[in-house]
């Protein structure tokens, strides 16, 4: 739950002239990890990705750069950045004068991490380095198809089932994710990707699961963690991950990743990205 209500979302907000960090807004993870009954150690390792499709600055000769950006903040950092107050940082850069893409990188990375306490990482990617990045698709068997019935519209997790006596691994995805921004009602539109191997996931109960979350207000981050437990809890896998892919709003995407694994995600960009 948001407790600070003094966030630039919602909020009549100019754009910035001139290169200013101070824009950067934290929000504690504690605030909904709290709701979540998570405290100390966390159940799950992850990171949140963060595309940024219209970086510019001024480079050499004040000729103009444009670049793309992957932002990668840890999970277990205290804090997430506000999404609108990303947004106007990075438009804060377009006037402003870098010598090179890593100055940049170095930049941006330093003041994200002030921000939300944690080592971000930051790849700044230039258009005269730029690799095609082609539509991808995700693992495993899409759920959509499915003729289900669905009646519940805040998240429910008492709809998951699973079998205990068969064993499987599999990935399984879904593009029917929609949440809602806890300040703003806007809906944040998604894919979502599980994999996992433990009792076998009932997947018309599993479908009747994301669909749940159609009216839920949370923040992206905040949601798959919620998913991640959910399922831990319900469905008693041995290993599990969540990964979420939401669609770009103000030139951003984020993509949260969460697994009790060491595996490390990968950046795709899927269809509606």
């Amino acid at each position: 739950m948001v407790k600070n209500r003094k966030l630039p979302l919602g909020q009549d907000t100019g754009y910035p002239h001139n290169y200013a960090p101070d824009l950067l807004f934290p929000i504690a993870r504690a605030d909904s990890r709290e709701a979540l009954g998570l405290s100390g150690d966390l159940p799950f390792r992850g990171v949140d990705i963060w595309n940024a499709w219209e970086l510019t600055w001024l480079g050499k000769g004040d000729l103009p750069a444009v670049a793309t950006a992957e932002i990668v903040v840890p999970a277990d950092s205290p804090h997430i950045v506000e999404s609108k107050s990303l947004k106007l940082y990075l438009n804060s850069f377009a006037m402003s004068r870098f010598a090179t893409p890593a100055e940049v990188e170095a930049t941006i990375a330093s003041d994200l991490g002030a921000c939300v306490g944690g080592a971000v990482t930051v790849s700044v990617s230039p258009v005269a380095r730029t690799e095609v990045r082609t539509v991808a698709r995700l693992a495993g068997s899409c759920l959509d198809a499915m003729a289900v019935r669905c009646k519940a519209w805040e998240v429910d997790a008492d709809l998951l089932r699973a079998d205990s006596h068969t064993i499987v691994s599999e990935d399984l995805h879904s593009h029917l994710l929609r949440s809602l921004c806890p300040v703003t009602s806007q809906p944040d539109i998604g894919s979502l990707q599980i994999s996992y191997r433990g009792p076998q996931i009932d997947r018309a109960s599993l479908l009747r699961y994301i669909v749940s979350y159609r009216q839920h207000g949370d923040f992206h981050e905040s949601c798959v963690e919620r998913m991640f437990l959910d399922l831990m809890s319900r469905c008693e896998p041995e290993t599990l991950t969540v990964h979420a892919r939401y669609q770009r709003r103000g030139g951003l995407d984020i993509n949260p990743f969460r697994s009790n694994t060491d595996e490390r995600p990968i950046n795709l960009r899927l269809w509606r990205q």
